[in-house]
């Protein structure tokens, strides 16, 4: 019974340290991605307009 409540009061002190932690730091958000996404998006566009006018 002393080897129960002694792993009973272990498990509460490891739930509290846990909970007490500090949160990982966060991945970057796709939102950062988009501004490139856009420029190659765009860069991709001015370079198809060009090659329709030099093949005009």
């Amino acid at each position: 019974m002393k080897k129960l409540i002694a792993a009973l009061v272990a498990a509460l002190f490891a739930t509290a340290a846990f909970a007490q932690a500090p949160a990982a730091p966060e991945a970057p958000k796709a939102e950062a991605a988009a501004p490139k996404a856009k420029k190659a998006k765009k860069a991709k566009k001015a370079k198809k307009a060009k090659k329709a006018a030099e093949a005009k």
